[in-house]
């Protein structure tokens, strides 16, 4: 009778190309990839192995059969697994097929008391789950974005781009372009990081703005940097969550913020982002989302982004047609997300021994593999063909435009 490790790897062998092997506790070893192996499983294969899982105990392997792959990963974590050789040909195979989508009934669970214990309801809870992540500290994040913006968001990789930190100018010089943004016009960057948007935006378009900003200690650097730039007269940032509106702004920026709404708090930040706006006036969401309705993937929600909640596209432009916004532009940037989350991955990997020295009990062995997990899946994840996980861009006028409100074309997007 097949094992049930045994018919794990011949399901993800069968769904793949790529020759892999998992060392069990007792030494046997299970293989899969293309063509015909003596000694193995259905889905096994010759060829040199691009990588081999190793599961040191009962206890790890017990784990990936009960709990899917956030079991094996929490293992991994643990140092009860190890992956060797290459990761992203690792999370291309998990990702392969329907297994992609199978979450135990276990995780299943575990999710939804997550969302119990982590909701975004009230801001103090919604700070406290952004300062989990993005409150790691500016000299920790400075090591692996790019210089000097720290955009830490999907970059914009048109052809030709041959650089992280082209690749972020590009994606905000776009996002200008889109929203019109220019002199004389005052903008909110809702969640604005470490201001990268914010300095760019001033700088190529003469246009003057205020971030907001939930994380305290991004807070407290952007205040500094903004002091130590000389642009206080022009440039603020706030400490508040998203949904507290304090006046209305010429143009609306928000850039990676809605998967941090929370599953029911969709509705009122959207709501946020309407009443930041001018009437007439222009704003972009840039966001991660599903096509379709889906659970977000438990092992991001608890271990790297608590309180975060992918939203359904469907569902987001409904809340925006309830909130009197105009919908101008939808552009799917799934494919520019692979590039960038590689080169995070890679920028992570090299400067690892600079992180960790930065605070080595924070910094341990365990974030490492974390954050791997979390920086090569992601890359694998928008590079799948059986992914639903996208990245959108949508542009959108409170009210409807007026004829002279917006072109008529898009040449003027792609205009340099």
């Amino acid at each position: 009778m097949q094992s049930p490790a045994q018919a794990i790897v011949d399901a993800l062998g069968a769904r793949s190309a790529v020759p892999f092997e998992v060392v069990l506790p007792d030494g046997a070893t299970l293989r899969a990839g293309p063509g015909p192996g003596p000694g193995a499983g259905a889905g096994a294969g010759g060829g040199a192995p691009r990588f081999t899982i190793r599961i040191r105990n009962a206890g790890a392997l017990l784990a990936g059969i009960a709990r899917g792959h956030v079991g094996l990963l929490e293992a991994y974590f643990d140092g009860d697994v190890d992956a060797e050789g290459d990761l992203h040909a690792l999370f291309a195979v998990g990702m392969t097929g329907d297994l992609a989508r199978q979450v135990p009934l276990p995780v299943r669970l575990e999710n939804r008391a997550h969302e119990w214990r982590h909701s975004n309801r009230s801001a103090a809870q919604a700070q406290a789950n952004a300062r989990a992540h993005y409150g790691l500290g500016e000299a920790f994040y400075r090591l692996w974005l790019d210089d000097p913006l720290k955009m830490y968001t999907c970059g914009y990789w048109p052809e030709g781009t041959d650089s992280l930190e082209q690749a972020q100018r590009h994606k905000i010089d776009h996002v200008c372009r889109k929203i019109r943004l220019a002199a004389g016009e005052r903008f909110v960057d809702i969640g604005c990081g470490f201001g990268g948007f914010m300095f760019r935006a001033l700088e190529t378009t003469g246009a003057t703005g205020v971030g907001v900003n939930t994380t305290t200690e991004q807070v407290e650097w952007l205040r500094a940097e903004i002091a130590r730039r000389g642009v206080q007269d022009r440039l603020s940032v706030r400490e508040a969550d998203f949904r507290e509106v304090d006046a209305q702004y010429d143009k609306v920026v928000s850039i990676g913020v809605l998967e941090h709404a929370g599953r029911d708090q969709l509705g009122d930040v959207i709501r946020a982002h309407a009443e930041f706006l001018k009437p007439g006036g222009l704003g972009m969401l840039h966001f991660i989302g599903h096509v379709g309705r889906y659970e977000t993937e438990p092992f991001i929600r608890k271990h790297v982004f608590p309180g975060g909640w992918i939203p359904a596209l469907a569902d987001v432009v409904v809340e925006m047609e309830r909130c009197g916004l105009e919908v101008l532009d939808v552009e799917n940037l799934r494919r520019h997300y692979a590039p960038t989350l590689d080169a995070w991955a890679e920028r992570f990997e090299r400067n690892w021994d600079a992180i960790r020295a930065l605070d080595p009990q924070r910094f341990d062995e365990r974030f490492r593999r974390i954050w791997l997990t979390y920086l090569i899946g992601c890359a694998e994840m928008f590079r799948s063909p059986a992914g639903y996980t996208h990245l959108f861009q949508v542009v959108f006028s409170k009210g409807n435009v007026t004829a002279r409100g917006y072109p008529m074309g898009r040449g003027f997007l792609y205009g340099r």
